[in-house]
């Protein structure tokens, strides 16, 4: 059964629940997630979209195209610039959740690092999960 995970953005003007559990669970070192987050990757939740409810405030989009070819929408909270979550065209069904903007971030058990290839070399792999140069297909 699905424990609810509630989180926001730093400001408090953004709230969401989410009411299922990752079907994913990674560290993404692309380029685009490292010019979002200001580090070396991005630990995100990828939950089915019904499962995420915003409950307070709305969430800005600033789209790109990601290395799919297709859009990557990076929402963040207008007012305080945190980053919440992601929508991917190429995965239109799920949401991407910005696991440090979970109320418990302890909830965010990795299972992978994705995009390797663009990691700096400064960076820090999480030790323990399985490692992709790109997306897992």
């Amino acid at each position: 059964m699905a424990t609810t995970s509630t989180g926001g953005c730093a400001c408090g003007a953004i709230r969401y629940e989410i009411s299922a559990d990752p079907v994913m669970s990674a560290n993404c070192f692309c380029r685009d997630c490292q010019r979002a987050t200001g580090g070396s990757n991005a630990s995100v939740m990828v939950v089915p979209k019904p499962a995420f409810r915003l409950t307070k405030g709305e969430i800005k989009y600033h789209t790109v195209v990601g290395e799919s070819g297709k859009t990557v929408g990076r929402g963040f909270c207008a007012g305080c610039g945190s980053p919440i979550t992601s929508q991917l065209g190429v995965m239109p069904d799920v949401m991407v959740v910005k696991a440090g903007s979970l109320d418990d971030p302890a909830r965010f058990k990795p299972t992978m690092n994705i995009f390797t290839s663009s990691a700096p070399p400064w960076a820090t792999l999480a030790p323990g999960l399985q490692n992709f140069p790109k997306m897992p297909g």
